[in-house]
C-alpha cells in the first residue's frame, strides 16, 4: 500500500496561503527563484515539465517566454489553484513525484524543473530516474532544495548529518502555524542519485538573496549573505550517440 506523501497534509491546510504569498514571500521571490531561474536553458518553444509546481508561480514563467508547460503536484487543492492562476497557458495534473509518472511519455521534456519540492522525497533514485526517463537526450534538470548544512547545523543538529533523516519545522509564514515534515539529506546523497542515474552536472550554485530581500526580512537577508539557505542544480541528460 502508498503512504500518504509526508507534506500533503500540511500543504493542504496553508495552500490558499501559500499561493496568495508565493509572488512576494522573500524565500521564494528573492531567493529561490532568481536562483533557479539563472540556471535555466532558453525555453522558448522547449516543453518543460514543472515537478511539484503548487500554485503555479514557476508555470507561469516558463508558459510566459513561450514554453510549453506540463506541471505536477500532489496537493489537490495546489493543481486547483494553479489551474485557477494559469487557465489554457499550462497543463496541471495531480501526480506523486515519488511514484512512477507513468502518465508521461518516454522522451517527452526538454526540461524538468523542481523548485524545492524534492525535500519531501525520500527516494531520489527513482524519482531522479522517472527525470531522466521522460527528458530527451540533451534535456536539462533544474532543481532547488534546501541546504544540507542549514538544515542540519541551523535547525537540526542533534541528528546525523550523513544520514537521510525526516525532521519537521514549524512554518509562521503562511497564517497560522503549520508542522511541516521534510527529509534532510547529506551533499553525497544528493549528488550520489544525481550522478548514479546518468545525470551530468553542469552546475552547482549556493546562492544569496537578492537586495529586495531585506526589505522585507533584515535579519535573515543579512544571514543568508553569509551562510546558504538553499542549494541549486542544474544537470543534463547526455544525448544519445548518432
Amino acid at each position: 500500500m502508498h503512504e500518504e506523501p509526508i507534506a500533503l497534509g500540511a500543504y493542504s491546510r496553508l495552500a490558499d496561503a501559500f499561493a496568495a504569498r508565493i509572488d512576494t514571500h522573500p524565500y521564494n521571490a528573492c531567493y529561490d527563484r532568481p536562483a533557479v531561474i539563472s540556471l535555466l536553458p532558453p525555453v522558448e518553444g522547449r516543453r518543460v515539465l514543472d515537478a511539484g509546481c503548487g500554485p503555479g508561480v514557476y508555470a507561469e514563467w516558463l508558459a510566459g517566454r513561450g514554453a510549453e508547460v506540463v506541471g505536477v503536484d500532489v496537493c489537490p487543492r495546489m493543481v486547483e489553484l494553479a489551474r485557477q492562476r494559469l487557465g489554457a497557458r499550462a497543463h496541471v495534473v495531480e501526480g506523486d513525484l515519488a511514484r512512477l509518472l507513468d502518465f508521461l511519455p518516454p522522451a517527452s521534456f526538454d526540461l524538468v524543473v523542481s523548485a524545492l519540492a524534492l525535500d519531501y522525497i525520500r527516494d531520489w533514485d527513482a524519482a531522479f530516474r522517472e527525470f531522466f526517463r521522460v527528458l530527451r537526450g540533451g534535456g536539462h534538470f533544474v532543481f532547488s532544495v534546501e541546504h544540507p548544512a542549514d538544515v542540519f547545523y541551523e535547525h537540526h543538529p542533534h541528528g546525523n548529518y550523513f544520514e537521510v533523516e525526516l525532521v519537521q519545522y514549524e512554518w509562521r509564514s503562511f497564517g497560522p502555524p503549520v508542522r511541516m515534515p521534510s527529509y534532510r539529506r547529506p551533499l553525497q546523497a544528493m549528488l550520489g542519485p544525481l550522478l548514479g542515474t546518468g545525470f551530468a552536472l553542469e552546475r552547482l550554485l549556493e546562492p544569496r538573496p537578492v537586495p529586495e530581500f531585506q526589505d522585507d526580512n533584515p535579519e535573515d537577508y543579512e544571514k543568508l549573505t553569509r551562510q546558504p539557505g538553499f542549494i541549486c542544480f542544474r544537470a543534463r541528460k547526455p544525448a544519445a550517440p548518432e
